[in-house]
């Protein structure tokens, strides 16, 4: 009879008929479709229209720079996000490089992507598992399955073990049943394709903007080519004009500066620790509303931890520190002085009987206790074990602890693991398992039992996994597991990240909703989101079967009761993309934040998908926008932060660029009512919009932040770009350069100077002006003179470039006659300089009355906020 396992031959003929066993890889964009894809944006469709406009007009140099905006702003954002691709591409990969199978009749290592159904595999602690098995032989074997469904806890396995999860105690035989998409994860990664991602904040406002801006500038040139041709205008000025008012009102250098404000903000963030794949997910995270977390592995280590002991005496004990790093103290309830084991010697029984009755392995190089030199080998429980004794500094060197003469493995149907040792001459068993299977063996009255049975169930009820620890000498080798000392209980459970607490009161400072999204039982869900402050009671958690229920009446029901909630447990990979596009529907801005496989469509559907980078899955990043490469949620509000400081960035370069855009339409307007000539002609305009104001656009969107994002409330989904402040400061601003401009114009017409001349004045006026300008947009609400003045030199040396180029341009032959130029004297230059001056003084005005306005609305709404 054939043994087990495929023959080369016949794995290498299902290989070709069932394909490698991987997952199916999103296409990586080359440069060039990336570089093709900057130009799917609304105002680069704008900006595509006015080119050819000006090249059926035979405005050559017009089209020349147009076209230069568009080269430059596709080249910034394909460098930046072809960067982000590199850096994503170079994380770690969930699948496993080998895997041991019976081929031929004997056991070898083959690469996991040559696995095929039918393949033997042979399994043992510590193996990524490659494909789905069907179990057909098993030893304590225990698996780690939370990737794929959030339960922190290792589980038995007896009969299916499904590929990316990870053995984490003994061992198991199996036959390969499913590979590559045919798997598990491959059926829920199928879900990650399923339509398509939420369209981002920054763009719908964008988009929003652009349509109110095309409809508007429409609209006021059919209203001024009607006027120009009833006074019997030449048709070819008409034109002309018309060219000159379309480049007025379109701000050509906005989509270059959007995309240099986002690139700034890529890279601020990866010095947060947050790798940025999509550019414009930086804002997105920003304007976030709602972030639906995971737990295990996001709010939480992961990593079983042992947190409260409690003895038999009564005495109880805190455990410091997450994870396996020894580096918390043991402190006894009620005293701030660490424990010794010297001096508490039912302290030292118990933890070195849990030290003792244990399989696995946990050791730090060169006595370090850091994360990225540990090497850790076994069940979670296990190694929950061992970090308590390098805690409590007991021998953890296993070649110097009592010799062992036999283990008792743990298995499912006996509850506990023992281990028998020669101490002092003596063969002592050290037992750790179920309380109640050990509390058979050890001799305790009935007032004792309770007090046990007391302390656990309050342990359990916070959300605690409770284990007891027995030991004693053996008098009975036939019976060594009777007449034991009962040491104690220890809590342990899956901690919440050191600074997770702290990171959701910021998000909830910022009002920001937070809601935890669990595979685990609703106790424990419980118990962290108590921490948290999610949640109070039982209630406050739904599951993953009332959810199924309420879908089943209505949507609507659907709705409500995840508006009401903001903790959820036992929940299906389905569940949470269903959450995510619930959430949509109530009008949040969604970010969604996970590790495993099971979090991968919830991240695909949100607006920003969040994924953990050192422990995350693959499948999971593939999925997400935003990496977190130190796997912190309090990186999330400092992406949150930047997020924030990137939009009101671009709210500047926004304020900058229309207001002078206005003024420039303002005067021409003003030039057609009083029959005035064309105040500025099309390349004289693209020279003020793309050059001279372009510098310094570019040079804003450096800007820092204020200082106050964080207690900024989330913007309305519905919010526009243009909010009441925007365009009060727009029509104050704008009025004032476009009337003075026109002023100086009609003055200098007057007084009996050349058209060129007028031009070439209120050129350098409407330079000046934008100069000063660029200083106004550093702050919407904040007075210019408390802001640090060196805060951003690049602006300051941005405004002086500008200026200087211009000047340069007046003297440089050629140049100078394409764009109507000409040197003006230092005493014309100072005059425009106070005339532009007086912008300072209007925009510092209007933000001390606004000021004064509005902060007793703010102090209100603060109060208001505090009352809920």
């Amino acid at each position: 009879m054939a043994g087990p396992g495929l023959s080369s031959q016949a794995a290498a003929e299902r290989l070709e008929q069932y394909g490698p066993n991987c997952l199916p890889k999103p296409a990586r964009l080359s440069f060039i479709r990336l570089f093709i894809l900057q130009f799917k944006s609304a105002f680069i469709y704008v900006l595509l229209v006015a080119f050819i406009a000006c090249l059926l007009l035979g405005q050559i140099l017009n089209a020349i720079f147009i076209f230069a905006v568009l080269m430059l702003n596709a080249i910034i954002g394909t460098v930046q996000e072809y960067s982000a691709q590199q850096a994503a591409d170079a994380l770690s990969k969930m699948v496993p490089s080998q895997t041991k199978v019976i081929r031929d009749g004997h056991p070898k290592m083959v690469d996991s992507l040559s696995l095929v159904p039918g393949d033997y595999i042979l399994l043992t602690n510590g193996d990524r598992i490659g494909a789905d098995i069907k179990i057909e032989k098993h030893n304590q074997f225990k698996v780690d399955e939370s990737a794929l469904t959030g339960e922190s806890v290792a589980v038995n396995k007896i009969d299916l073990a499904f590929a990316g999860t990870l053995v984490t105690h003994g061992r198991a035989e199996g036959e390969v049943i499913a590979t590559g998409a045919r798997t598990q994860i491959g059926q829920i990664a199928d879900l990650v394709r399923q339509g398509g991602s939420a369209k981002p904040p920054l763009m719908q406002r964008i988009e929003r903007f652009t349509l109110i801006i095309a409809i508007a500038t429409l609209i006021i040139i059919a209203l001024i080519f009607g006027l120009t041709l009833l006074r019997g205008a030449d048709l070819s000025q008409v034109f002309l004009l018309g060219v000159a008012l379309a480049v007025s009102a379109i701000p050509e250098g906005l989509p270059a500066a959007i995309t240099v404000a986002l690139a700034i903000g890529m890279k601020r963030m990866s010095q947060a620790n947050v790798i940025v794949r999509k550019l414009v997910a930086v804002e997105s995270l920003g304007s976030c509303t709602y972030i639906a977390s995971d737990k295990t592995g996001t709010l939480t280590v992961n990593e079983m931890t042992i947190s409260q002991i409690s003895l038999l005496s009564g005495e109880r004990y805190h455990v410091a520190g997450t994870g396996l790093t020894p580096t918390g103290l043991v402190h006894k309830h009620g005293h701030g002085v660490p424990v010794s084991t010297a001096r508490d010697p039912e302290l030292y029984r118990l933890a070195l009987s849990g030290v003792l009755a244990n399989e696995a392995h946990l050791s730090f190089e060169a006595e370090q206790s850091h994360a990225d030199q540990m090497h850790a080998d076994g069940d979670g429980v296990d190694l929950a074990f061992l970090a308590l004794g390098y805690k409590l500094n007991l021998e953890m060197d296993k070649a110097k602890q009592p010799p062992q003469e036999q283990l008792f493995a743990y298995e499912s149907e006996n509850q506990f693991s023992a281990s028998i040792n020669q101490i002092e001459g003596r063969s002592v068993i050290s037992v750790k398992g179920a309380v109640e299977k050990l509390l058979t063996m050890c001799q305790l009255d009935a007032q004792q039992t309770q007090a046990v049975l007391d302390e656990t169930h309050w342990l359990a009820r916070h959300g605690y996994r409770v284990l007891a620890l027995a030991s004693g000498e053996i008098s009975d080798p036939n019976h060594p597991l009777t007449d034991l000392d009962f040491l104690g209980l220890v809590a342990m459970s899956d901690p919440l990240r050191e600074d997770a607490i702290e990171a959701v009161a910021l998000c909830q400072q910022a009002q920001i909703k937070v809601a935890m999204i669990t595979g685990d039982h609703p106790v424990t869900a419980l118990a962290l989101a108590r921490q948290l402050k999610l949640a109070n009671d039982q209630d406050g958690v739904i599951t993953g079967k009332q959810l199924t229920q309420a879908q089943q009446q209505s949507l609507a029901e659907f709705d409500h009761l995840i508006a009401g909630h903001r903790v959820f447990a036992r929940v299906q990979p389905r569940q949470k993309m269903e959450i995510t596009e619930s959430l949509i529907r109530q009008g949040e801005f969604v970010a969604m934040t996970g590790d495993g496989v099971n979090d991968a469509p919830a991240l695909k559907h949100a607006h920003v998908g969040i994924a953990m980078g050192l422990k995350g899955t693959d499948v999971a990043r593939e999925s997400a926008d935003l990496v977190l490469t130190d796997d912190r949620f309090s990186s999330i509000v400092k992406g949150i932060i930047e997020g924030r400081i990137v939009y009101n960035n671009i709210r500047k370069v926004i304020y900058l660029l229309i207001s002078t855009g206005a003024a420039e339409l303002l005067l021409f307007i003003l030039s057609v009512l009083f029959a005035q000539p064309i105040p500025l002609f099309p390349l004289q305009i693209l020279w003020l919009n793309l050059v001279t104001n372009g510098v310094q656009d570019v040079a804003l969107a450096f800007e820092p932040g204020e200082g106050h994002e964080i207690d900024q409330p989330p913007r309305r989904p519905s919010e526009p770009i243009f909010d009441r402040l925007m365009l009060e400061r727009l029509i104050v601003s704008a009025l004032w350069m476009g009337i003075v401009a026109f002023a100086l114009f009609s003055l200098v017409l007057a007084m009996g100077s050349s058209e060129n001349d007028a031009r070439n004045l209120t050129l350098m006026l409407m330079v000046l002006f934008e100069n000063v300008h660029a200083l106004n947009s550093r702050s919407e609400r904040n007075s210019l003179l408390r802001m640090p003045v060196l805060s951003n030199p690049l602006l300051l040396f941005g405004i002086i470039l500008a200026q200087g180029i211009h000047i340069g341009a007046s003297y440089t032959p050629g140049l100078s006659q394409a764009l109507g130029i000409s040197p003006i004297g230092l005493g014309q230059w100072l005059m425009l300089l106070s005339a532009a001056s007086t912008l300072l003084f209007i925009d510092e005005y209007h933000k001390r009355l606004w000021r004064q306005q509005h902060k007793p609305k703010v102090r209100q709404a603060t109060a208001d906020r505090q009352l809920e």
